[in-house]
């Protein structure tokens, strides 16, 4: 950030000149900066115009939250974006858009699940998040990134990426797609799932990975952060994405599958924390459905790596030749290991 911009954005929200800014975060999405002004302190932030297309969709959805939240939860810490002197919680400049966040005091983030404790703070808390929301329409809410967990069009996409990618690229990975195209199954029970009267449409994170949590030094979850995924949405999505990321003890970069399993008093805590709020307001049908959740996230999240690797990585990007093929295994590993602890359940039932 340039000197004259910070001053632009220091005269809209009022700081004063001896205000100062530092970039944190390890977000790879939007720019992320904290703001000392005086003895105030605030988060920049920078909306990615590549992933996010209508950054003004976000900025109303946040603000049709908090109005509702301040009627009818106003005990409820919603990180709500700070007004300009304007009285507006965007601001463009050029082509960028800008918003202000108060700091949290007292907090921190975490980047990976190190414990069954963590695992559980955060399920209980983004599954609070959902529960405070249960009566707001979520239909109001903007689609802020279209299609973003759509299971059957995601599958679609592998399917016209075997037959339209890279000649060399399919025939080398064949292994790997005759895999994928064996868990089809689960495309079908995700559209029986969304499709059953009892699949609630419902406030929804969409993004539930850890460092979207913060946590205060006691150790106990305060709040979700980064709010521009909250759509309306199913359930399986924010649960799924709490397996996909919490119940490994490596990331979807490992390489050395042998290191990928699943973590049991992970998956415990992320179940019960989820349900010790969630589990008054979820249906029947969406209680049967809560290992499935994993499953569908994991699936999609393989289809989604290796579609990229078939049409030469123009949506991901790669590191190093090979890197989406890669990611695809690894999470083709983790879904054979859910998968796994899935039957050994029913088993032992």
């Amino acid at each position: 950030m340039t000197t004259a911009l910070f001053a632009e954005l220091r005269a809209v929200w009022n700081w004063p000149e001896s205000t100062t800014y530092a970039i944190i975060g390890s977000g790879l999405i939007n720019h992320t900066w904290k703001v000392v002004a005086g003895e105030e302190v605030f988060i920049l932030q920078s909306i990615n115009q590549t992933v996010f297309q209508r950054p003004d969709w976000i900025d109303e959805n946040l603000g049709l939250l908090h109005t509702y939240l301040q009627v009818h939860q106003p005990e409820y810490l919603f990180t709500a974006p700070v007004p300009s002197v304007y009285g507006q919680t965007l601001w463009e400049i050029g082509d960028a858009f800008y918003r202000v966040f108060a700091y949290v005091p007292n907090t921190r983030t975490v980047d990976t699940v190190e414990t069954a404790e963590q695992a559980f703070e955060a399920a209980k808390t983004f599954g609070n998040f959902t529960a405070v929301l249960q009566d707001f329409d979520a239909t109001q809410l903007r689609i802020t990134i279209p299609d973003f967990h759509n299971l059957t069009l995601r599958y679609k996409q592998f399917q016209d990426a075997c037959k339209f990618g890279n000649p060399a690229r399919i025939q080398e990975s064949m292994s790997l797609i005759q895999e994928l195209h064996q868990y089809h199954h689960l495309v079908q029970q995700y559209e029986a799932f969304i499709n059953h009267a009892q699949a609630n449409l419902r406030v929804t994170h969409h993004d539930t990975k850890i460092s979207n949590v913060l946590f205060n030094e006691a150790g106990k979850a305060v709040c979700v952060i980064d709010l521009d995924t909250v759509m309306p949405g199913y359930f399986i999505s924010d649960l799924g994405d709490m397996y996909r990321t919490y119940v490994c003890p490596v990331s979807e970069e490992e390489k050395d599958f042998s290191k990928i399993l699943v973590r049991e008093d992970c998956c415990r805590a992320i179940e019960e924390g989820y349900l010790s709020v969630m589990g008054d307001v979820m249906s029947d049908w969406e209680k049967k459905h809560i290992r499935f959740s994993g499953h569908f996230i994991v699936y999609m999240q393989a289809l989604r790596f290796l579609t990229d690797h078939l049409l030469n990585d123009g949506y991901y990007g790669a590191k190093y030749p090979g890197h989406n093929y890669v990611r695809a295994g690894n999470q083709v590993h983790l879904l054979r290991a859910l998968m796994k602890r899935e039957s050994t359940i029913i088993n032992r039932q």
